[in-house]
């Protein structure tokens, strides 16, 4: 199976901007909240935190697959409003994670930024619903990244108890 292949149609184009605008949100997220390790490591932390030179690896590899995902939707955007729907609710839930570094470690409103992440994953499951729906392979290469952000929303709601609470 050709991942890059959708109905027999490939577009080079179109997957790099695909791959590279979560990329691009990352990277600029990252820049401009540029003490998150900073803070990270300075948190109290239980075991099972991770390190944080993990994050920026699993981060790269969620948004090229995330970018995937989007792609092979794009490619179905002629069939029907579902993919627009689809990339509708995709382009959502990556300005809310997008937005969430800025209330995480920017302003350090970590109960804040928990429920931020409750309606980010409440968006990327739907997202992931519907591109299912359209494009199976699609709705797969989105569960990594649900199963991460699940994942960091207890390490959010961890750091927001010990820290707020």
């Amino acid at each position: 199976m050709n991942v890059f292949k959708v109905r027999g149609k490939f577009n080079w184009g179109d997957l790099i901007i695909a791959i590279m605008i979560p990329i691009t949100l990352g990277f600029v997220s990252t820049k401009l909240n540029f003490k998150m390790v900073e803070m990270y490591n300075e948190f109290e932390k239980p075991f099972f935190f991770p390190p944080a030179a993990l994050f920026p690896v699993m981060w790269v590899v969620l948004y090229v697959l995330i970018g995937i995902a989007s792609y092979r939707i794009w490619m179905l955007r002629s069939e029907g409003g579902n993919a627009v729907k689809a990339l509708t609710f995709y382009s959502v839930q990556l300005i809310i994670n997008f937005a969430w570094p800025f209330v995480f470690f920017h302003f350090q409103l970590y109960g804040l930024a928990f429920f931020l992440l409750l309606i980010l994953l409440v968006f990327l499951i739907y997202t992931a619903i519907i591109f299912i729906k359209l494009d199976k392979f699609s709705g797969i290469l989105m569960i990594p990244y649900i199963l991460w952000l699940i994942y960091a929303g207890v390490l959010n709601f961890f750091i927001w108890f010990i820290y707020e609470m």
